[in-house]
C-alpha cells in the first residue's frame, strides 16, 4: 500500500484570555482555510492539495488537544484523511502569538473522486471530554485533466538490408599485353585466357554502364618516341569492344555504354607496383631505384639513370613486358529480380508453394514492404524468421502486430502477448533502437507507462531519425502520466506529426500553464483529424484559462457534435466552473 505523507493547515487570528474546550472551539469554527489548489487537481494518478494558515495565539493549553479532522467527501461517500493533532507543548509560542502552520495531503485518485468537496472538522479535547465544530466545506475537486493524455504507439520497422537500387559491380578484363612500342592487339592475347573472358562476356549482353580502358607504356627510352602510344593501346581494345558488340547485335543498348579511355604516360606508380612483386632482385636492389625516383627530375633522366643499375636488365626483361598494356574495367548491372517477381514468390514462400530459399533473406524482407496488406507482411516476416537468427525479422513482425493493433485497437488483447513474445527473440540477439522502442509501445498499450518510458529513452540511443520521431511521440505520452510536463512538450515537439501527438502536446502545455500554445496545438491536432473530438474539448480548455467564454462555447459546441458523451464530462467539469453557469455554456451543451 503506498504511503502517503499528509498534512494540513490552519489559520485564525483571534486571541482570547482562558481556554475550555467550548471557548477553543469558539476560537476556531470561524476560520476560513487557504487551500492550494482549489479545485483540487490529479497528477500522475494522484491529488496533491496543501492546507494553510495560523493557530490562534492563546489556543492551545496544557492538557488540551486540538484536533483537525480532514475527509474528501464524494457523493455518499468520503474519504478519510488522517487526523492532525496540535499540543501546547509542542508550539510553545502560542502562549504569546499565533503560529503559521502548513499542512499537505496526497491521496490516489479515482474517477468516483472527480466531483467531490474538502471538509474539515475541528476537535478541542481533554482527557475523555471533546467538542467539535460540524464540519466545514474548505475545497472543491477534481480537476482532472491531466487523464486526457491520449496513448501514442509507433511500430518501428527495421531495414530489411536489401538494396532494391540499381547496383554496379566492376568486372575486371586481364591485362592484354603488348609488344615493346607497338600497339596492335595480337590474335595471341584474343585467344588467350583474358580475350575468351572478354568475348564472353560481350557475347552475353550483360547490362553495363561504363567501360574504362587504362593504356600503359613502360618507361625505357624507345616506349616513349611514341607520346601517344598509351592512348592508342586504349583505343584498340575500344574498337575490339565495339566490334564484338556489333557482332552480338547489341543495337540501341551499344549507345548506352560510356568507353573511357584513360592513356597513362610518364608516370612510375605501374613501375612500382609491379617492382614490389618482383622477387628477381634483393630488397636493397628495388631501393636503389626507389631512391633515384625519390630523387625527382625529369622521366628520361630517371630511367637513364636506372640503366646504370646492374640488375637493369633483369628488370627490363621481367618487369617492363608487363607495363606494356591495357587495362580494361566494365562497370555492369548486378542482376536482380524484378519488385513484381519478388512479390510473387515471396507469396509462394508464406503459402508453401515454393521453398523458402526461392529469395534470400534480403529480399524476402524487402517483399514485405511490396504489399500494404498487413496480413500478407506478418505470413512473410513470420516466414522470415524462420530462416536463422536474425532480430530484424522478428522485430519486424511484432512491428507488423503493433501497426495491427494501433489501426484496429480491439486487437490488442489478442496480439499485444504475439508481439511482445517476438520481441523478446529479437532482444536476445541485439538490443536495437527499433527494439526498444517497440517494447516501448507495447508496455503502453499493457497500461505500463514507466516502463514504456525506459523503453523510450534507451531507444533513442543511436535510433534513426525515423525512429526517433516516432519513439518521441511514445515517450511524450509517457511523460504526461508521469507528471513531467515541461519534459513532455520538449518530447512532442520533435515527434511524428500526428494528430495525437499533437494533441498530446497541447495538453502537457496545457498543464504546463502555457495556454497560448496549447490552444494552437489543439487547434494543429484538429486540422489533422477534423473528427477528433478532444482536440475541440482542449481548445475549450485552454479558452477557459484564458478567459475567453465564446471559444469555450464555440469548442464545446464542436465537440459535443462529434461525441456527445462530452456533454455530461463539460458539464461537470471544474475547469469550465467560471462559464457553467451562463446561458450560451449550458445552450451549448443541450
Amino acid at each position: 500500500m503506498r504511503k502517503f505523507v499528509y498534512s494540513l493547515i490552519l489559520i485564525g487570528s483571534l486571541s482570547v484570555m482562558g481556554c475550555t474546550l467550548p471557548q477553543m472551539i469558539k476560537m476556531v469554527k470561524d476560520q476560513k482555510l487557504d487551500v492550494k489548489p482549489n479545485p483540487l487537481e490529479a497528477h500522475k494518478d494522484t491529488v496533491n492539495f496543501a492546507m494553510s494558515g495560523n493557530l490562534p495565539a492563546k489556543l492551545l493549553k496544557k492538557g488540551t488537544v486540538f484536533t483537525v479532522n480532514t475527509f474528501y467527501k464524494y457523493g455518499d461517500n468520503e474519504l478519510a484523511l488522517p487526523a492532525v493533532p496540535f499540543k501546547a507543548e509542542d508550539f510553545p509560542n502560542n502562549k504569546t502569538e499565533q503560529i503559521p502552520v502548513s499542512k499537505s495531503f496526497t491521496f490516489p485518485y479515482k474517477d468516483a473522486y472527480k466531483i467531490g468537496t474538502v471538509e474539515v472538522q475541528f476537535v478541542a479535547s481533554k482527557g475523555a471530554k471533546s467538542k467539535s465544530t460540524p464540519r466545514l466545506a474548505v475545497a472543491t475537486g477534481i480537476i482532472a485533466t491531466s487523464k486526457l493524455v491520449q496513448n501514442s504507439y509507433y511500430a518501428a520497422f527495421a531495414d530489411h538490408g536489401y538494396n532494391n537500387q540499381e547496383e554496379l559491380v566492376p568486372v575486371i578484363i586481364p591485362d592484354f599485353n603488348f609488344e615493346r612500342g607497338r600497339s596492335i592487339l595480337r590474335k595471341s592475347e584474343l585467344k588467350a585466357d583474358k580475350g575468351k573472358q572478354l568475348d564472353a562476356f560481350i557475347a552475353a549482353k550483360n547490362i553495363s554502364r561504363t567501360v574504362t580502358i587504362t593504356g600503359t607504356h613502360s618507361p625505357e627510352g624507345l616506349e616513349r618516341v611514341n607520346s601517344k602510344l598509351s592512348e592508342e593501346r586504349a583505343a584498340v581494345i575500344e574498337k575490339y569492344y565495339r566490334e564484338q558488340m556489333k557482332k552480338y547485335d547489341y543495337q540501341g543498348v551499344a549507345a548506352e555504354i560510356k568507353f573511357i579511355l584513360k592513356p597513362i604516360v610518364d608516370d612510375w606508380s605501374g613501375f612500382k607496383t609491379a617492382l614490389a612483386s618482383y622477387n628477381g632482385i634483393s630488397a636493397d636492389e628495388k631501393n636503389e631505384y626507389l631512391n633515384i625516383l625519390g630523387n625527382g627530375g625529369k622521366f628520361e633522366d630517371q630511367e637513364n639513370a636506372m640503366k646504370k643499375l646492374k640488375t637493369y636488365n633483369k628488370v627490363f626483361r621481367d618487369v617492363y613486358p608487363g607495363l606494356r598494356a591495357a587495362k580494361t574495367e566494365i562497370l555492369t548491372v548486378k542482376i536482380k529480380k524484378t519488385d513484381a517477381e519478388i512479390s510473387v514468390l515471396a507469396k509462394q514462400i508464406t503459402k508453401g508453394e515454393v521453398s523458402a530459399d526461392a529469395l534470400s533473406f534480403e529480399e524476402l524482407m524487402y517483399s514485405a514492404t511490396l504489399t500494404p496488406s498487413l496480413d500478407e507482411k506478418a505470413a512473410i516476416y513470420e516466414a522470415a524468421t524462420k530462416k536463422g537468427s536474425n532480430w530484424n525479422a522478428n522485430n519486424n513482425l511484432a512491428a507488423t502486430y503493433i501497426q495491427m493493433m494501433i489501426e484496429n485497437p480491439a486487437k490488442v488483447s489478442d496480439l499485444a502477448d504475439k508481439a511482445a513474445t517476438q520481441l523478446d527473440i529479437a532482444s536476445k540477439i541485439k538490443e536495437a533502437p527499433e527494439v526498444l522502442a517497440n517494447l516501448a509501445s507495447i508496455s503502453l498499450m499493457k497500461g505500463n507507462p514507466y516502463k514504456s518510458f525506459s523503453y523510450a529513452a534507451r531507444a533513442l540511443n543511436g535510433a534513426s531519425s525515423d525512429v526517433s520521431r516516432g519513439i518521441n511521440g511514445v515517450k511524450g505520452a509517457c511523460e504526461i502520466y508521469k507528471a513531467q510536463y515541461s519534459n513532455a512538450v520538449a518530447s512532442l515537439s520533435s515527434a511524428t506529426d500526428t494528430y495525437i501527438n499533437s494533441f498530446n502536446k497541447g495538453l502537457a502545455q496545457l498543464l504546463n500553464k502555457d495556454n497560448n500554445n496549447a490552444a494552437a496545438s489543439f487547434s494543429e491536432s484538429s486540422k489533422k483529424n477534423a473528427n477528433f473530438a478532444l482536440a475541440y474539448y482542449g481548445a475549450a480548455i485552454a479558452a477557459a484559462h484564458n478567459g475567453s467564454g465564446d471559444a469555450v462555447v464555440s469548442n464545446l459546441v464542436s465537440a459535443v457534435k462529434l461525441d456527445p458523451s462530452l456533454k455530461e464530462k463539460a458539464l461537470g467539469d471544474l475547469e469550465f466552473s467560471k462559464f457553467n453557469t451562463t446561458d450560451a455554456f449550458r445552450n451549448a451543451l443541450k
